[in-house]
């Protein structure tokens, strides 16, 4: 059986040909990818400034103590001097009123 070396050569190089030609499409694949991922627009998230007001409220609600400490120094001084006044017909009111809510009566 006869061997043809020549033959044997044009192999080989049709061969590196379709290697070099799968290459060159892998690459052109990966740069068009590349340019496709570059023209999309990125997720972005924007806040309305009454979200924004909303926010700087909430954490100031939550630093705060609840206590109006303006009014109770009011208070207090008004007790010391003797110039506090109390409503005895509404101060008796809200306390049927909160003896009501506490025990389920109307």
């Amino acid at each position: 059986m006869a061997i043809n070396i020549n033959n044997l050569q044009n192999t080989t190089q049709v061969k590196n040909d379709k290697v070099e030609q799968n290459v060159q499409r892998q690459q052109a694949a990966v740069q068009q990818n590349a340019t496709q991922n570059a023209n999309q627009k990125q997720d972005s998230v924007s806040i309305t400034p009454q979200a924004q007001q909303f926010s700087k409220l909430t954490e100031k609600a939550s630093n705060s103590s609840g206590i109006d400490q303006e009014k109770v120094d009011k208070i207090k001084q008004a007790i010391s001097e003797g110039k506090y006044k109390i409503n005895v017909e509404q101060l008796a009111r809200r306390i049927v009123q909160f003896e009501s809510e506490l025990f389920g009566k109307k």
